[in-house]
């Protein structure tokens, strides 16, 4: 019997598996992550606590499931992707805590630069080049503005700001990298990053599948700092054994969204998962080519393998499950699970809506000062209403991205796969359902970026000989089929939410 280790290292927690031949999980075991807000609007990661949470996890696995770590033949790896820090080369000391993808500070730089001058031109100039050419790179180029969510001006910020770190640079002693990178040179000593996580800092040109020399060039970002990119499976080195006991080969390291893409068995263009963690990521396999979206969809890579490459679409609602562990933070709800039941004993939110807005609202509004807030809240209004309207939100954010979609992509959406925790959630999924006519599949299992990288890092070892012997051990669970009736009762209430999303627009 071969095992995999599937190691996932998100937002909140992190997780390993280890995995039979069946990819049934025969121990696992989960750690928070320790997120820090030291001023309003940061938030990070401390990497030696990140660190230990990683080694903790899975030596913490090792034992419980009663196998050699000699049986383990290989480890894959799915990371978050858009937060970063910069350490020293020779001795592996961080200059920052991580910056994440949640974290605002460099809101003023993005602002200022999306007015820019220099951006407008850009956009202007691409405009050009795309009415005589019709390339979609310059489509994409003509509409293309910074990001929160990108690493781009947050890696500006922290080379003007973190004290050192630009002499650092200066003398070539300083990188940069993301959690996989970071991870990776922990694990291995080498500087790399794979595809499908380069392609989401916003400083790589999923077109010409390198390092964006224009973006690059316009902020001023030294070129030595970055990590060379390579395929999303291969040969990534051994783990020390000095840590985990053995040297365990890695032969695998994706994105969080492309593991989850994979895992879901979205392998043909056109094919849709959603997933429902910390944040929503709608996600639509393009196959060999980018998509060039004119409403702030993103182009990715969904992952490279020797000459197969194939690309993805998504866009992104940053507060989901966050939203759950709020309203338990300030005691609206004691667990998550007591969420679908509260929703489910009611008909309606009593016109109560609720606007989803921590960190803005992203595509296909785009509007990074709208606020978080209620409105309609009465003297009849519940608890239970407040939880309804949290939940709906959900929903209704997952709508506006889903109709991009379908106005800006050729396919014809069979059926929606949905993973993460929030994914779990009855009533959120079977308003999914209903608002976008299309059934909702879940998984027995909601880890898909476990399962992801696993199916992956399996193929690469040889524990399966082919993709279709991974489709099949993919267990559907439940189904939520679309209710006709609910679709149209609820076309006033979109309508309704659509008008509190206006009213909080703009307000920072």
């Amino acid at each position: 019997m071969k095992y995999i280790g599937a190691l996932d290292v998100g937002t909140t927690t992190v997780r390993f598996h280890i995995l039979d031949e069946q990819a049934s999980t025969v121990a696992s075991s989960t750690e928070k992550v320790q997120l820090l807000f030291p001023k309003p609007g940061y938030v990070e990661i401390d990497p030696d606590e990140l660190w230990s949470a990683i080694v903790k996890v899975i030596k913490t696995t090792i034992e419980a499931s009663d196998i050699k770590a000699e049986s383990i033949a290989c480890i894959g790896i799915s990371s978050q992707r858009g937060s970063f820090t910069t350490w020293n080369m020779k001795d592996g000391k961080h200059y920052h805590n991580f910056i994440t993808w949640k974290d605002l500070r460099a809101d003023s730089m993005v602002k200022e630069w999306n007015s820019s001058i220099t951006m407008r031109s850009l956009r202007l100039g691409s405009q050009i080049l795309y009415t005589l050419s019709r390339r979609k790179r310059f489509l994409a180029a003509s509409v293309f503005k910074f990001m929160n969510t990108q690493i781009s001006l947050r890696l500006l910020w922290a080379l003007q700001h973190v004290p050192g770190l630009q002499a650092a640079v200066d003398s070539g002693n300083a990188v940069f990298g993301g959690v996989d990178c970071w991870l990776l040179h922990k694990l291995t000593g080498r500087h790399i990053t794979d595809i499908s996580s380069a392609s989401a800092t916003g400083l790589f040109d999923p077109f010409t599948l390198s390092w964006s020399g224009v973006v690059i060039n316009m902020l001023r970002i030294p070129t030595n700092i970055f990590p060379e990119v390579v395929d999303c499976a291969g040969d990534f080195g051994v783990t020390p054994k000095d840590v985990f006991g053995v040297k365990i080969p890695i032969v695998c390291s994706m994105a969080d969204q492309s593991a989850s893409l994979f895992g879901s068995g979205c392998m043909m263009p056109g094919d849709l998962k959603i997933t429902m963690g910390t944040g929503t990521f709608v996600d639509v396999n393009t196959g060999t080519k980018a998509h060039a979206s004119i409403t702030g969809l993103y182009p990715l890579i969904a992952w490279r393998i020797e000459d197969e490459l194939v690309y993805l679409v998504e866009g992104a609602s940053n507060d989901t499950g966050i939203l759950i562990e709020w309203a338990k933070k300030i005691g609206i709800i004691n667990n998550p699970d007591e969420t679908s039941y509260l929703a489910s004993g009611l008909d309606d939110t009593d016109g109560v809506y609720f606007v989803p807005a921590f960190s803005g609202l992203q595509a296909p509004i785009n509007d990074y000062a709208a606020a978080t807030g209620f409105i309609g809240i009465k003297q009849t209004t519940e608890k239970s209403h407040i939880v309804r309207s949290l939940l709906e939100s959900i929903v209704y954010r997952i709508l506006l991205l889903y109709e991009s979609l379908c106005n800006e992509t050729a396919f014809s959406y069979q059926r929606i796969r949905v993973d993460g925790g929030v994914s779990k959630n009855n009533f959120v999924l079977q308003l999914l359902a209903d608002l976008t006519g299309l059934d909702v599949e879940r998984a027995t299992s909601t880890e898909m970026s476990i399962l992801g990288v696993t199916f992956l890092a399996g193929l690469q070892c040889g524990v399966w000989k082919d993709r279709e012997e991974t489709l099949k051990l993919r267990k559907t669970g439940t189904v939520f089929k679309p209710n006709k009736e609910n679709y149209l009762r609820y076309q006033s209430i979109v309508a309704q939410w659509r008008r509190a999303v206006e009213r909080l627009s703009q307000w920072y």
